[in-house]
């Protein structure tokens, strides 16, 4: 058990450590280009890059010829990686990275066919050809996975999808598109199930691991999908706790600012079903037993 003081200390390190990483959203909302990815990590390009090799989120959008939204979406999806952040300032990218993905693409349109969405089910049923009830039950079944979400004026949930994942989807699997249901997809629809935030929960946090190492922000993205009372029979440690909420994501790019949208779209960044608790507690314990370990062996971050 830690003495009081040295729960003080670790509580300020990381505060100070969260706000560098929460300093990284873009102007355009949370979750942003950039947002959180640590210097030196997976998502990133090195933390000693000269000046003059940095450019903002703005800019590097403009000179991939995406827009601000576009490029969030670019980020999220690993496809442009975010360089190192410092303290006070939001994410820079790398223009080696840039140089990067725009061989790797082979011009803007191409990337932007690689991010292009659409929202809701009508159109999202337009790229398939089908009608929107039959998209509705392909998704609601878990065939077809958001990449992101937004509450419209009446708090209802616009699920987002990948146009070209949409593509692919038609040509992979289309006896889908037409004929009755499968005995599968039946019995969720009886049971009233709908797997969409479910796969997009495991979409987004999948894309989070993606973009650091680092065992203790690993274990703070595993940790921010948990509901606050299995997170706190998870890590009965308050102090541990505190680290992990000051490492803890910021929301998606997109997430809304207004109280009674946010109060629905918080619902979709935490975990529902008991069996999709249980697996992100029982990975957050493996994450947490190698967090410790590191905290023991060198004493970087984390409670000891």
């Amino acid at each position: 058990m830690m003495t009081m003081s040295t729960m003080a200390t670790m509580a300020a390190l990381a505060t100070q450590r969260g706000a560098v990483l929460r300093e990284a959203v873009p102007a355009g909302g949370p979750g942003g280009p950039g947002a959180g990815v640590p210097a030196g990590a997976p998502g990133g390009t090195g933390a000693q890059l000269p000046a003059e090799a940095l450019v903002g989120g703005v800019r590097a959008a403009g000179e991939l010829g995406l827009t601000r939204g576009e490029f969030a979406r670019a980020v999220q999806l690993g496809i442009v990686r975010a360089g190192p952040s410092a303290p006070g300032r939001a994410a820079r990218y790398a223009r080696a990275e840039l140089d990067r993905v725009k061989a790797d693409e082979g011009g803007p349109e191409t990337l932007r066919d690689r991010v292009a969405t659409v929202a809701g089910a009508e159109a999202a049923a337009g790229v398939l050809g089908i009608g929107p009830s039959r998209f509705t039950r392909l998704a609601r079944c878990g065939h077809l996975t958001p990449v992101g979400y937004r509450i419209n004026r009446y708090r209802a949930v616009v699920w987002l999808y990948l146009t070209a994942e949409l593509r692919e989807f038609a040509e992979r699997e289309p006896a889908r598109l037409r004929g009755a249901a499968p005995p599968a997809d039946r019995r969720l629809l009886e049971a009233k199930a709908d797997l969409r935030p479910r796969k997009w929960r495991a979409r987004h946090i999948g894309l989070l691991l993606r973009r650091t190492a680092d065992p203790w922000e690993r274990a703070a993205v595993l940790a921010s999908v948990l509901p606050e009372e299995e997170l706190a029979g998870a890590v009965p440690d308050p102090a541990e706790r505190i680290v992990l909420a000051a490492l803890a994501p910021p929301p998606p790019y997109g997430h809304p600012q207004a109280p009674a949208a946010a109060a629905v779209a918080l619902r979709l960044l935490t975990a529902g079903p008991p069996e999709e608790i249980h697996w992100y507690r029982t990975s957050l314990d493996f994450a947490l037993t190698g967090a410790r370990g590191q905290s023991k062996s060198t004493g970087d971050r984390g409670p000891t």
